[in-house]
């Protein structure tokens, strides 16, 4: 399995609305749990079993509450059995679609 996540604090009090220490404890957690991963500007990436996906994004998110008095969490699962490898294997077909087509 294949999850996109985000997760940020709301109501932290800050004044120029920065959520980077909270973010920064939840990619910690993620970093941590030793499962594939990739954080972007927008998104975390993880990749491994439903169990321990799961358990991650939760602590990430359970982390996140520490920043402030609510959290948005946003997630994207792609749930296809068998397959394995998929943080980098999905970008590596598309990058070779692209090249085909050129």
């Amino acid at each position: 399995m294949l999850v996109a996540f985000s997760v940020a604090p709301s109501g932290t009090g800050r004044s120029d609305g920065s959520v980077h220490d909270a973010v920064a404890a939840a990619v910690r957690i993620v970093r941590e749990s030793g499962l594939p991963n990739r954080t972007t500007s927008m998104f975390t990436e993880i990749e491994g079993e439903w169990d321990e996906v799961f358990q991650v994004i939760r602590d990430a998110t359970d982390a996140v509450g520490d920043y402030g008095s609510r959290v948005s969490l946003v997630l994207k699962a792609d749930l296809r059995p068998g397959f394995t490898g998929e943080l980098d294997a999905k970008l590596d077909r598309l990058e070779a679609a692209i090249e085909n087509d050129g």
